[in-house]
This record gives structure tokens, C-alpha cells and sequence, in this order.
């Protein structure tokens, strides 16, 4: 069994989890919107201590890409570089889609995040992890027109739409990559932010 830091902070929630063998610290917060980057390092710190794990006994670092949050995705991502560079060790790049999805059984399904602005962020699977679509951005009508069964992990107003809670997933679904450890990791951006979106 690795020991392993992950990191989700791609949304309003903040998922921490530190495993060493078979000690699994999860740290979750439903709520810290705009508030990242001042609860993650006291978060890591307690998870650290309630796994007895220190970055150094680590064999990678993992953290969720995005889409959601682009500022909490960049500080996300930001830490984890930082814990793997200074402690000499590869990162696992997981996507929000990939948690969502994780231990769906359905022959065909689609992941839906909510984009704002009665927009999503979609992503479809097949039931051995094949994706089927890439990640898009739709329309609520287009979503509508998926016909397929719809999974996600906020309260979203869709028909077909089951929410999964993406805490749990979070560890299965690492331990399920860990054969994807890269030497760098980048942000999944289906979309232009907003800032980019306004420039002429």
C-alpha cells in the first residue's frame, strides 16, 4: 500500500487525504468557498498527523485538475507541486470527471458539473472507464439532450441526475491511477475564465 497526499480544492468544498499503509485521514470541508488558500495548510497539517505521515515518507502526491474553481484548482495544484518537488516524488493528476465516475457500473453515463450560468461541464464514460465524450461545456439543453443517465456531486437540476459524494470516492479512486504518477500535472480548463472570456 503507498503513502500518498491528495488534494481536491477544485470547488467549493476542500478534500484532504493523507494515507500511510493502512491509515486513512480524510479531511473535508462542504463549504470553504474562496477560503482555500487559507485552510488548505492547516487541513494538510492535520491530516499529516492523524495518518502519522510526513511528506518525506510519501511515494506521490495526487491532485484533482479541474474543471471547476479556476483560482482553487491553481492552488491546489500548486501545493502539490510543491510537496513533490521538495520532497523528490511524482504526482497523479486526477479530474474531477475521473471521481465523479469512479465505480459507476452504467454501459453509458455522463459526468456533469455545473458551470454557472445555467451552463455544465460534461464528460461521458462507458462502464470500463472508456471515455466517450471529452470534456465539453454545454448548454442545460444540451445536457438535457444526452438521453443517458447523469451523475454529478452537487444538487443540480437535471433529469436522469444522481449525486454521488465525491468524499468517498476520493481514495478508491487514487488508488485505482496510481499506475498514472507523471513528473508534472496541469489544469483541466474546458473553458476560458471568465477574465480571459471579457478581453477584447
Amino acid at each position: 500500500m503507498s503513502n500518498f497526499l491528495g488534494i481536491d480544492t477544485s470547488s467549493r468544498y476542500l478534500t484532504v487525504l493523507a494515507v500511510k499503509g493502512n491509515k486513512v485521514a480524510v479531511r473535508h470541508l462542504p463549504d470553504c468557498a474562496m477560503q482555500h488558500s487559507v485552510v488548505l495548510m492547516d487541513e494538510i497539517d492535520r491530516a499529516f498527523k492523524e495518518a502519522d505521515l510526513n511528506p518525506n515518507e510519501c511515494d506521490f502526491f495526487c491532485a484533482v485538475t479541474g474543471p471547476g474553481s479556476f483560482t482553487g484548482i491553481r492552488i491546489g495544484i500548486s501545493a502539490v507541486k510543491g510537496f513533490a518537488v521538495g520532497a523528490d516524488k511524482p504526482m497523479l493528476c486526477l479530474t474531477s470527471f475521473d471521481l465523479i465516475a469512479y465505480n459507476i457500473k452504467d454501459k453509458k453515463f455522463y459526468t456533469v458539473i455545473d458551470a454557472m450560468h445555467g451552463s455544465y461541464y460534461v464528460c461521458g464514460y462507458s462502464d470500463g472507464g472508456e471515455i466517450i465524450l471529452p470534456p465539453s461545456y454545454m448548454s442545460g439543453e444540451q445536457v438535457k439532450s444526452l438521453c443517458a443517465p447523469l451523475y454529478g456531486f452537487e444538487d443540480l437540476p437535471l433529469e436522469g441526475y444522481t449525486k454521488v459524494d465525491i468524499k468517498d470516492n476520493f481514495y478508491p479512486a487514487v488508488c485505482a491511477n496510481q499506475d498514472k504518477l507523471s513528473e508534472d500535472i496541469c489544469a483541466l480548463y474546458v473553458r476560458k475564465s471568465q477574465a480571459e472570456e471579457g478581453r477584447k
